[in-house]
């Protein structure tokens, strides 16, 4: 068979088994795999060419049973605009989406013990501002102008067998300067309203996640005996750190 005919070539998808059109084969290490069923992977995963049949299998269940998760969420706070980051507090668990049906869309539910770090990140964009001279071609400016735009993300590093981090951009668009300024005349961005509400946005994500994964992983981690300097008592750190006996704190 020619190269013509391998490209028009049907193919069955390894997972329901339906006959792949000629544009919606998601190519995998080892088989192929149709679009509607490629749309149930994670939103965070980026590795399907690479991943064999058996990989992509665990992960469809994974994400089967994750419905469930989905299901009992309670969103107790959000964070963010456009995509959002949602927590449930109660639970100790979160997800990161911008749809609104929930249920539709299957955001992975995470632990916050899962994450490994927080970055937030402010980019900076600067875009040169020329005039049109005599002969009507575009130059520069003496001294030269420019434009200057802002982009913030957060990216979240977590521990997952599928991904391992998930990017968030906090506004659908650059937050805009406004007019072309000469170099050395940079602008301050804080004097911004947008700039200096989605840098605070953006700290409080990065605090927040950061608080609730220490808070979580101490809480799991086991407590051993200890002396009490206060009453000498070998006792075992209540809730707060304290002796269970005289409430004298045992953090050092």
């Amino acid at each position: 068979m020619g190269l013509f005919g391998k490209l028009f070539d049907k193919k069955e998808c390894a997972f329901c088994g339906g006959e792949i059109g000629m544009l919606g084969n998601r190519k995998l290490e080892d088989g192929n795999m149709c679009k509607q069923c490629a749309a149930k992977l994670s939103p965070w995963f980026s590795d399907r060419r690479s991943s064999t049949v058996a990989e992509i299998r665990e992960q469809l269940t994974y994400r089967e049973n994750n419905k469930q998760a989905v299901a009992a969420f309670h969103t107790t706070r959000t964070l963010g605009r456009g995509t959002k980051i949602l927590l449930d507090e109660d639970s100790r668990k979160f997800m990161v989406t911008r749809a609104r049906n929930l249920q539709e869309a299957n955001p992975d539910v995470l632990d916050f013990s899962d994450v490994t770090g927080v970055d937030f990140r402010i980019d900076e964009n600067r875009s040169e501002d020329k005039r049109e001279d005599n002969e009507g071609k575009k130059v520069s400016y003496n001294p030269k102008r420019y434009f200057y735009s802002y982009d913030f993300h957060v990216t979240i590093f977590v521990n997952n067998p599928y991904f391992n981090e998930i990017r968030v951009r906090l506004c659908d668009s650059n937050v805009q300067m406004g007019d072309a300024v000469p170099e050395m005349r940079k602008p301050n961005p804080r004097i911004n309203p947008e700039y200096k509400e989605l840098e605070a946005m953006g700290n409080e994500i990065k605090r927040i996640l950061t608080g609730v994964r220490d808070q979580a992983r101490e809480e799991a981690a086991p407590k051993t005996a200890a002396t009490c300097p206060w009453c000498g008592a070998t006792t075992m750190p209540d809730a707060n750190g304290c002796c269970e006996y005289c409430g004298g704190s045992l953090k050092g």
